[in-house]
């Protein structure tokens, strides 16, 4: 990174220049390289840690700087008939995964890292830990998967059952709780929803581990299930959330209530998926429907 700022500025140490010549480059980025707005921020933090961690400069920084603009993207929707089509065309070992994604509101990676106590079928509900932004919260069970979930949940306690018998049967849990609940770690409750086929060695503690279903292993499914579908449009996981909270808006929830289920700090992410309320066009009648 020193390189390029020096390679601009006549091959300078970086102590001989100051913050005209690093805001100089990172426009150039900007107006001459075309990069995006996460490039020219990480180039900035690079640069200021050089300074201010590697040259003792912890007063450096940058004012007034051209910001590359962060583009606001459309979400992409699927229609409820194309949602069927897409399941319809799915592997049935993972058409629970899918509905419960969007039946749920879940990411992907909330969906993986489900365990077993997340799933509460008396209230309905599931319990998603630390989400994006490390933060946790409730969101609901559809009805109509509610018997596919208990069914999911004790083939999961089986196979935790047979791990046990083996010898193994540990959980894989984050920032050493496993040191803090001690022999909970062999219970049924912290297993992996959706586990693994296979067990695998954690590298730190030595265990043997039977971790969660892979995510490539749904995206692949995925793509299979869209090209069955001879969908149009770009599908990823991600599709399916956007489309849940799309359809709760459809059908009159209000923004504040998908929020809370979406798990979005700030209403304003939210108000993205109101684009779809109207008709195409805003509602506008084309001229040409006229003739």
């Amino acid at each position: 990174m020193n390189q390029t700022v020096c390679g601009r500025n006549g091959l300078h140490h970086p102590l001989e220049l100051d913050e005209s010549h690093l805001k100089s480059w990172l426009e150039h980025l900007v107006n001459s390289s075309n990069v995006s707005a996460s490039t020219q921020n990480q180039a900035l933090c690079a640069v200021l840690f050089m300074y201010r961690q590697v040259l003792d400069r912890p007063d450096f920084y940058v004012n007034d700087l051209v910001w590359s603009r962060k583009p606001v993207r459309i979400p992409v929707v699927l229609s409820v008939d194309e949602i069927r089509l897409l399941l319809a065309n799915t592997d049935q070992r993972y058409q629970l995964h899918f509905k419960l994604i969007y039946g749920a509101g879940l990411r992907l990676s909330e969906l993986i890292r489900l365990r077993i106590c997340d799933v509460d079928l008396g209230h309905h509900q599931l319990q998603v830990r630390a989400g994006k932004g490390k933060k946790d919260r409730f969101t609901m069970i559809p009805l109509s998967l509610a018997s596919d979930l208990a069914k999911q949940m004790a083939a999961a306690e089986r196979t935790h059952k047979r791990d046990l018998a083996s010898g193994y049967g540990y959980a894989s849990l984050p920032n050493a709780l496993h040191k803090k609940f001690g022999t909970a770690v062999r219970s049924p409750g912290w297993q992996f929803l959706f586990p693994s086929r296979n067990l695998s060695r954690d590298p730190i503690s030595g265990f043997m581990y039977r971790h969660h279903i892979s995510r490539k292993s749904l995206q692949r499914t995925l793509a299979d299930a869209v090209r069955s579908s001879r969908i149009r449009k770009r599908v990823t996981m991600h599709t399916l959330r956007h489309s849940f909270a799309t359809h709760l808006l459809q059908q009159g929830y209000d923004i504040r209530t998908v929020q809370e289920l979406l798990g979005h700090r700030d209403v304003s992410t939210t108000m993205i998926y109101t684009h779809v309320l109207n008709l195409g066009g805003k509602g506008v009648k084309s001229p040409v429907d006229r003739l």
